[in-house]
C-alpha cells in the first residue's frame, strides 16, 4: 500500500462518520508491512483490553517495535492519554505513539521525531506529500532497531523494572478481564486465572490480582535473570532457552519457565515476556553484577542491584518490604554468635561447620498388611546441626552462613566442594512464601558458592522451599501451577515434619494484621496467652500476640520442642535463652537483640 492509499482509505472511513479508533488499524498494519516487508506487524484487538500496544513489530521472532494508536481526531497531548503513554515510553525502548495523521517517535523513552503525514481540513483528511519521504524513513529507521548492549548493571536494573512494571500492569488487567476476550484466550489449566487460584488454594489465600500480578511479573524477571546468568552463548537469548538454563537447584523455577517458555503461555503476555529477554540478550550480567559489587563496596551485590530495581519498580514497594534486608553486620553478628553457642553451650566443636549425624525415626506410608494404622517406622541418618530460616525471604542469613563456615577451609579448597555436597547442602533449610525473593534466595545461593569454588558433581536441589511456614503442607489439587506449589509445599514438609532441626534463626517479617490463622499455628500459640503460674494472660492489649513475628518465635520453638522429644538427653543441656512469657519446659529458639 502506497501512503496516499493509506490516506484516501482513512479518510473515506473518516467521511462516513461512524468509524472509530479501531477502524483504522488494519489500514496502518497494511501500509507498515508495505514500507517494512522484513518484519511482522501483529495487531490483536483482543489483547488491547490487558494494556498491550496495538502494535508489535518483530523480526525472527525478536520484538523490534511498538505503535500505540489513538482515534483521528483525538489530541495525542490529552491528559487522558498522559499515564499510559508514561508507562509505554518508560518501558518499551522504540516507541511510536500516533492518531493515524501525526506519528511520534521515542526511542529510549525520549521524543526524538514528530512527522505529520496529514491533517483535517474542511471535515475531510488532506496528505501532506512533502513529508512522506521522511515518514518512510521513520519507519524504516524504526523497524531496523537495534537494542543497546547493556554496560550498566544500575540501568539493566532500571529497565528491567520498567517491563516488569509493565508486565505487571499487563497480568493484573488480564486477571480482570470478562467476557468474549476472555474466552478466547482462555487456555485449559495453564490461565493466569487458574494460576491466582492455585496461588491462593496453596500459599496466600487473601492474595488481590495486583498483589498476584507484582509478585509473578517480579519471579519471570528474576528467572530470566538467573537464567541469562548461566548462559555461555552471550549472542543469543531468548525464552525458551531461559527454561533450559534455570538451575536444576530450583525445580519449581524450572517447571514455571517450562510454562513461559511453551506454547500455551497466555498471548496477552507472550510479548512482554520477549521483550524482557530481548534486554538479557544485550546484557552480560555475570560481568555486570560483578562490577556492581566492586563499585557499591557492598558484600551482597544481588540484594543492592534488587534494591535499584525495586526502587525503579514501585518506591512505596521497596519500603514496605524493606523487612527483607536485615542489616550485614547484624546478621554476620547472629550468625557467629550461633556458631559460639553450638560450640561453648552444646560441645560441638566445629559449630555451624559440624558433619556429625544422627538418627531419626521416620514414619513412611504402607501397603503391608500387617501394618495397625497404614505406616511403617525407618530409621535414617540425617546431619546433627540441621539449620532453618523459616523467612528466609532472599536468602541473606543463609548466604552468611555459607561465608561463615568457607572462612573455616582457608588453605583446604580441594575439600570444599565435597563438604558442600554432602554436609553443607544437605543441611540448610529456608522457607519463604513470595515467589520474587524465593527465586532471589536461589539466585544468591547459586551465585555465592560459585563464587567460593564449589563444583557440584551431583544434581541436588538447594533446600530452599516455596511454602508458608506456618502453615501445614497441602493435597495435591487440580490445577497444574497449584500441584507444582503443592509438591514444592510437600518437599518442605519433610523438613517441618521428620528433620531435627536444631537452629532457628533469621528475622520474620512483622504483621500485626496475620492472615496466617490456621489451626495448626493458633493452637501452640494459646500457649503465650497464659500467665506463667497459669491462667489467662492479664494483659490490657494482648493482640500484638497475633503478630506473624510472634508466631514465627512459636515456630521456632515447635522445633526445639520437638528435638527434646526426639533426644531425651537433650533436656540436660544448657537453655539458650528462657523469655518469662514463654512456657516453663521450652528452650527459645530465637536470638534477641
Amino acid at each position: 500500500m502506497a501512503i496516499q492509499e493509506y490516506i484516501d482509505a482513512i479518510n473515506k472511513r473518516y467521511k462516513a462518520g461512524s468509524a472509530t479508533e479501531h477502524s483504522y488499524r488494519g489500514d496502518l498494519q497494511n501500509l507498515l508491512k508495505s514500507l517494512a516487508p522484513y518484519v511482522e506487524v501483529t495487531n490483536e484487538p483482543q489483547r488491547i483490553d490487558c494494556g498491550v500496544p496495538d502494535y508489535i513489530l518483530t523480526r525472527k521472532g525478536i520484538p523490534v517495535g511498538y505503535i500505540e494508536a489513538k482515534d483521528i481526531g483525538k489530541s495525542l497531548d490529552s491528559k487522558l492519554y498522559h499515564e499510559q503513554f508514561a508507562r509505554y515510553q518508560s518501558s518499551l525502548p522504540n516507541l511510536i505513539i500516533t492518531d493515524y495523521l501525526e506519528f511520534r517517535l521515542y526511542p529510549e523513552g525520549l521524543l526524538s521525531t514528530t512527522i505529520v503525514l496529514a491533517e483535517i481540513q474542511n471535515g475531510k483528511i488532506v496528505a501532506r506529500p512533502e513529508n512522506f519521504k521522511p515518514f518512510t524513513d521513520l519507519i524504516q529507521e524504526f523497524s531496523r532497531y537495534e537494542g543497546q548492549t547493556i554496560i550498566s548493571a544500575s540501568k539493566l536494573a532500571r529497565m528491567m523494572a520498567a517491563k516488569a512494571r509493565l508486565l505487571a500492569d499487563v497480568i493484573e488487567k488480564a486477571l480482570s478481564t470478562t467476557g468474549e476476550a476472555s474466552a478466547m484466550l482462555h487456555e485449559a489449566n495453564n490461565s493466569l486465572k487458574e494460576q491466582l487460584e492455585g496461588f491462593r488454594q496453596v500459599l496466600i489465600h487473601d492474595i488481590t490480582p495486583k498483589q498476584f500480578a507484582d509478585i509473578y511479573a517480579q519471579t519471570i524477571a528474576y528467572g530470566m535473570f538467573a537464567a541469562r546468568l548461566h548462559d555461555p552463548t552471550l549472542e543469543d537469548f531468548n525464552r525458551k532457552e531461559a527454561a533450559e538454563l534455570i538451575p536444576k537447584t530450583n525445580p519449581f523455577l524450572r517447571k514455571l519457565f517450562q510454562y513461559i517458555a511453551g506454547y500455551d503461555l497466555d498471548s496477552r503476555i507472550v510479548w512482554i515476556v520477549d521483550a524482557l529477554a530481548d534486554l538479557f540478550k544485550a546484557t552480560d550480567v555475570a560481568a555486570l553484577l560483578k562490577d556492581f559489587g566492586k563499585a557499591t563496596q557492598q558484600n551482597d551485590p544481588v540484594i543492592h542491584f534488587y534494591e535499584t530495581f525495586l526502587a525503579e519498580y514501585d518506591p512505596a514497594l521497596r519500603k514496605s518490604r524493606g523487612v527483607w534486608y536485615t542489616p550485614e553486620p547484624v546478621v554476620n553478628f547472629i550468625v557467629r554468635a550461633v556458631d559460639d553457642i553450638l560450640k561453648s553451650e552444646f560441645g560441638l566443636k566445629d559449630g555451624l561447620a559440624d558433619t556429625s549425624k544422627t538418627t531419626v525415626d521416620i514414619k513412611r506410608a504402607t501397603t503391608d498388611k500387617r501394618s495397625k494404622d497404614g505406616y511403617t517406622t525407618l530409621q535414617i541418618e540425617v546431619h546433627k546441626v540441621q539449620m532453618l530460616d523459616p523467612a528466609t525471604g532472599t536468602g541473606t542469613f543463609l548466604a552468611e552462613i555459607i561465608k561463615h563456615i568457607h572462612k573455616q577451609f582457608a588453605g583446604q579448597e580441594g575439600v570444599w566442594s565435597n563438604y558442600v555436597e554432602n554436609h553443607l547442602i544437605p543441611r540448610l533449610n529456608g522457607f519463604e512464601i513470595l515467589m520474587a525473593s524465593y527465586a532471589m534466595a536461589h539466585l544468591k545461593l547459586d551465585l555465592l558458592l560459585a563464587e567460593t569454588g564449589y563444583k557440584p558433581t551431583i544434581e541436588q536441589r538447594f533446600r530452599v522451599f516455596l511454602t508458608n511456614s506456618l502453615e501445614e503442607h497441602h493435597p495435591q489439587t487440580g490445577s497444574l501451577f497449584a500441584g507444582w506449589l503443592s509438591q514444592e509445599a510437600n518437599e518442605a514438609n519433610y523438613i517441618k515434619r521428620d528433620t531435627p532441626v536444631m537452629v532457628v534463626l533469621g528475622n520474620p517479617p512483622y504483621s500485626g494484621h496475620s492472615s496466617n490463622k490456621g489451626e495448626w499455628i493458633e493452637k501452640p500459640l494459646e500457649d503465650y496467652k497464659q500467665e506463667p503460674g497459669g491462667g489467662k494472660l492479664k494483659e490490657k492489649n494482648s493482640k500484638w500476640l497475633n503478630d506473624d513475628y510472634v508466631k514465627f518465635i512459636r515456630y521456632g520453638q515447635h522445633f526445639v520442642e520437638k528435638k527434646r522429644r526426639r533426644d531425651s538427653r537433650l533436656h540436660q543441656q544448657p537453655q539458650l535463652s528462657r523469655q518469662p512469657n514463654l512456657p516453663g519446659n521450652a528452650m527459645a529458639s530465637a536470638l534477641h537483640l
